[in-house]
């Protein structure tokens, strides 16, 4: 119940701020989910043994995000300077016995939460609500029939070592109502791809949107956590509910833009 209840109260904002809002309220509502975003990301890192230094990490990230978000062609600019500050300050205050895993920490933060946020910016910015809305709805859509499809009919764990309450009877159900969001609302908002290829693409994300769990809940693993922080009740933190777009995200993003 409180896991719904959580739901309930946060959903209206964000459809809202998406759906009825200037980009702009997209964009500044992106980057405060961001900034507490890669917060928990860097409690995880320094609990599984690499800090990394974390005020220009954060900026970094904020700034990747709002240049995806804006001006998609600066990326691989914003990227270099990200890479090259990092860098610098690694080397200016922290201890250089950990040098590599420090950086290399930092600079995945800012790939693994700017880029798939700031995707979801660029949707926004440069296709509309519908498109942004069609992602939020298929991830959380197959998101939820997983959880609820694998309480009610789970046999199978998916990946005992990892998630061991996630099962491959929710996966595909979880599969299947993405696919079914995206073919469905797709044939209004997304009729550049036909049936079979708005199928297949909510599969895609749908799939991702799993791995993305997947990947999130062995990091917190590493980090010896249930949760990425107690921000939602009954959710965890905010990384806990952001898993899924950050792997499907990306390649939404970039289908959508070679469609159109």
């Amino acid at each position: 119940m409180t896991r719904f209840l959580s739901a309930v109260a946060l959903l209206p904002i964000v459809c809202g701020v998406v759906w009825f809002l200037h980009p702009l309220a997209t964009l500044i509502l992106v980057e405060v989910i961001l900034f507490i975003a890669f917060l928990e990301y860097a409690d995880l890192a320094t609990r599984a043994g690499t800090p990394f230094p974390k005020t220009i990490s954060v900026v970094a990230a904020l700034s990747t995000c709002a240049v995806l978000g804006l001006e998609p062609s600066m990326l691989p600019v914003m990227l270099m300077a990200v890479t090259v500050g990092i860098g610098v300050v690694q080397l200016s205050r922290w201890p250089q016995n950990r040098t590599l895993s420090s950086v290399s920490t930092a600079v995945f933060g800012v790939l693994y939460l700017a880029l798939p946020l700031g995707s979801m910016v660029a949707l926004r910015f440069r296709n509309g609500p519908e498109l942004l809305f069609l992602l939020l709805v298929a991830v959380m859509t197959s998101d939820t029939t997983q959880y609820y499809g694998g309480r009610l009919l789970g046999r199978r764990a998916l990946a005992p070592s990892i998630s061991p309450k996630k099962t491959v009877e929710g996966a595909l159900i979880g599969l299947a109502a993405g696919a079914f969001v995206v073919w469905g609302l797709g044939f209004w908002w997304l009729d550049e791809l036909n049936a079979g290829l708005r199928v297949l693409l909510g599969l895609t994300v749908s799939g991702l949107g799993i791995g993305g769990d997947l990947f999130e809940s062995s990091l917190k693993r590493n980090a010896n956590l249930k949760d990425a922080s107690h921000l939602i009740p009954g959710h965890g933190g905010l990384l806990d509910r952001l898993d899924g777009f950050l792997f499907a995200a990306p390649v939404y993003y970039t289908v959508v833009q070679f469609a159109r």
